[in-house]
This record gives structure tokens, C-alpha cells and sequence, in this order.
């Protein structure tokens, strides 16, 4: 097997992220992803039921083909554990059971390959907006330049942003004077590496991490910044597109440091509220049009940003934007809750 870091290849997911299925992605020729997901599903079924208020999905975005892999042992499955009866109906429907499905294989979703980014996006925005006054000089650097991190540094690009460094998982490239990613995404999308282009000077990932800059998009794996290097980030402003790409150790020197960081939580919230969008659509059969959704997606990404900012500003600067996102989301369970009668 070749060296490389290991990541998660299948998500099984309901209220939060259950049993996962992790391999070395580099090790993998064309299919074996489809194989693995099906063995996997097929030895779990006596063990792990998804029962049909379940989801499961892919943990990367770009294993649109490997979805499909999941029809044939989910219906296996339902159809061979008495206890599930009910679900039989939902064997003809078992997109409804599976998020991020491909739209050659069934009623996917073209919005939801890049509804994480395009929510990102649009909460970047807002976030310019209200905390840089919309300025469009403002520095980016992009860690992560697969799905998610490409379509933002596009589209900040094309907003007139100076995308200034973009790395991909064999290192970055820099420029100060600004990158023309479109050349550059062309270039990527040739099978070259980020930090192969000509035209700037080539870097690590570590010390993308620490380039001054206005805003630092995460857009990559998680845990990038840590209690051993927080103290050395010179970004205003860090949006994590990625999860989890600030350990909690780290987030404490940020905040410290004045450093705001928009959470993920909010900021790559997009692809689950599409996701939520499939899989309503797959549940009642009606095709849904796209340019709707990607109305309703911005303005649901919108309104939470407003919210989450309306927190924030509620506190006087004595709370992140990460605990306005938790304050939200404690008192909405709270809320319900006492409607419930349970408290």
C-alpha cells in the first residue's frame, strides 16, 4: 500500500456520524471504491442496520460514482431483516436513503456538488460585507484546492479578490501580487500539482497556514490548525470550510488573538441543507427545479449568517462566532423542548 495520509471513504450517518470506513485513498485504482463500499455493506448488514430515517453518504464530495455502489446491499439488506418489514415500499425509492446520489443513476442533484462551496461562498460574503465593508482588495488564501476550495477561489476571484496562495495535498504555490486562477484551475485540472505553476513561488501547506492575509479559507482536512502552530497564523479572518479544521485548543489562541473565524458549523453548512433538499425530493417524487433550490439555499445561508452575526453582536465581542452559532442552536433545542413539556 503506498504511504499517504488515510481518509474516510463512507459515511454512516443519522442524528451524527456513526460507523465509517477508512482506507488509503492513493492506494486505490479506478473501482475498487464501488467494491469496497459494496463488501462493506453487505458484511455489515447483519450487524449494523441503517434503519429507513437514516442517511448514508459519501464523507468526500468527489465519490459521486461510489454512491451508486450503495443501492444494491441497501436493498439487499431491507429485504433480508424481518424487523424492517415497513421498508420494503422504499426498496423502489432507495435514493430517498442515500444523499449525494448521482443524477445518471437516479434522481440526484447537480446543485449538491458544490452546495457546500456555494454556501461557503455566500457566507464569505457576508461575512466581507459586514466585517471588511465589502472591500474588494482583501487578500485570500486557499487551503484545499479540490471541489470546495476551487469553486471559492474561483468565485472570490472573479468577484475581484487577490487570491494571493491556494494549496492542494502536495503543497501550495504563492503569489503577492495575486494568482489568475482560472489559468491556474485549468492547469490543476491537467492532473498537474498547484505548486508545479510557474508563476509564483512554490510552498508548503504549513506555511500557507501562516501567510499574512485577510482571509484564510480551510478547505482541506481537518485538525490544520492546532495549539502548535495557531499562534503563528496571521489571518484577520478564517472560514472553515473544511470540518473541523481548528482543534479546540487552537480555536481558544484565535480568539485571543482577535482572529474571527466564521465556524463550520455555518460556513460548510450548504451541503447539508441541500442534502436535506434530495432527500425531500426523493421522499415525495417531486422533481424539484434547480435554480429554485439555489435560491432557497442562499436564502437560507443568509438568514443564518445574519442570525449567527446578530448573536455575536449581541455580546459585544465577549462571545466567537462560533459560540453565537452554539447559543443559537442550544437555545432552538430549549425552545423545543419546553414545548414538549419535557423541561
Amino acid at each position: 500500500m503506498q504511504e499517504g495520509k488515510a481518509q474516510t471513504l463512507l459515511i454512516i450517518t443519522g442524528v451524527a456520524l456513526g460507523v465509517g470506513v477508512i482506507v488509503f485513498m492513493s492506494a486505490l485504482v479506478a473501482g475498487m471504491q464501488a467494491n469496497i463500499i459494496r463488501r462493506t455493506l453487505n458484511y455489515m448488514a447483519p450487524i449494523v442496520v441503517i434503519p429507513p430515517d437514516q442517511v448514508a453518504r459519501p464523507q468526500r464530495a468527489d465519490e459521486k460514482a461510489a454512491v451508486a455502489a450503495l443501492v444494491q446491499p441497501r436493498s439487499q439488506q431491507l429485504r433480508s431483516i424481518d424487523q424492517w418489514q415497513k421498508a420494503r415500499a422504499q426498496i423502489e425509492r432507495l435514493p430517498d436513503l442515500i444523499a449525494v446520489t448521482p443524477v445518471a443513476s437516479g434522481p440526484g442533484f447537480a446543485l449538491r456538488g458544490d452546495a457546500t462551496a456555494q454556501g461557503g461562498y455566500l457566507v464569505t460574503k457576508e461575512m466581507i460585507a459586514k466585517f471588511l465593508n465589502g472591500k474588494k482588495g482583501s487578500t485570500i488564501v486557499v487551503q484545499g484546492f479540490g471541489n470546495a476550495g476551487l469553486f471559492m477561489a474561483e468565485k472570490l476571484y472573479q468577484d475581484g479578490f487577490k487570491v494571493i496562495a491556494v494549496s492542494d495535498s502536495r503543497g501550495g504555490i504563492y503569489n503577492e501580487n495575486g494568482l489568475d486562477i482560472d489559468k491556474l484551475a485549468a492547469f490543476k485540472n491537467s492532473g498537474q500539482a498547484v505548486g508545479d505553476w510557474a508563476d509564483g513561488e512554490k510552498i508548503t501547506n504549513a506555511e500557507l497556514l501562516e501567510l499574512k492575509t485577510n482571509i484564510l479559507v480551510l478547505a482541506a482536512l481537518e485538525n490544520q490548525i492546532t495549539e502548535k502552530n495557531a499562534a503563528n497564523v496571521k489571518a484577520d479572518y478564517i472560514i472553515e470550510l473544511a470540518n473541523g479544521p481548528v482543534t479546540y485548543e487552537a480555536d481558544k489562541i484565535l480568539a485571543q488573538k482577535k482572529i474571527i473565524v466564521v465556524p463550520d458549523i455555518l460556513a460548510n453548512s450548504g451541503g447539508v441543507i441541500v442534502s436535506y433538499f434530495e432527500w425531500a425530493q426523493n421522499r415525495t417524487g417531486q422533481i424539484l427545479d434547480e435554480e429554485y433550490l439555489r435560491q432557497l439555499l442562499e436564502k437560507k445561508m443568509k438568514t443564518n449568517w445574519q442570525r449567527v452575526y446578530e448573536t455575536f453582536q449581541e455580546h459585544k465581542g465577549a462571545i466567537t462566532l462560533r459560540q453565537a452559532a452554539y447559543i443559537l442552536a442550544i437555545k432552538r433545542v430549549l425552545a423545543a423542548e419546553k414545548l414538549r413539556g419535557r423541561i
